[in-house]
């Protein structure tokens, strides 16, 4: 009697890439937690590819997850098409997947998030330099695709 038993879910690696920051986030199945990491400070496009197949392989991640800037309406504006083009270019030097997660208003909601949590507005502003907000971003799309993916998550 052949008893397969069900492949591991994958560790993920979570990005939420802006033009000047990308905050990162990891998914780790062994125990269904998705973890902020650093936030990387743009450098050159090449630079932030090595960095970034690095960081996945340091992890043992599997795959990228990217938010994915849509517009309201669900049509995909400027940024979208340059995540796009930064994701393909991040596959070929990786060697990983690159997964989409739609990212409306993490931003916004990780703010808020922060300010729940007692983030005053000077310390938000002062910290999104820092990139604090970027990743909390990371950790909110990565959540969001784990969730959608069947995959148990939770904040840590």
């Amino acid at each position: 009697m052949d008893v397969s038993t069900p492949s591991p879910a994958p560790r993920l690696l979570g990005l939420d890439i802006g033009r000047k920051r990308i905050g990162l986030a990891l998914y780790d199945p062994a125990d269904g937690m998705v973890r902020g990491l650093d936030t990387l400070q743009r450098k050159t496009r090449d630079e932030d590819l090595g960095r970034l197949a690095r960081i996945a392989r340091e992890r043992g991640a599997s795959a990228f997850v990217s938010g994915l800037p849509m517009n309201m309406d669900g049509s995909e504006g400027p940024q979208a098409k340059f995540v796009r083009d930064f994701c393909s270019r991040l596959e070929r030097a990786s060697g990983l997947p690159v997964r989409f997660q739609d990212e409306r208003l993490t931003s916004v909601e990780a703010e808020s998030r922060l300010k729940d949590a007692g983030w005053s507005l000077k310390k938000l502003l002062e910290e999104k330099r820092k990139g604090v907000v970027d990743r909390m971003a990371a950790v909110m799309l990565l959540e969001d695709y784990v969730a959608a993916q069947g995959l148990s998550g939770g904040l840590a």
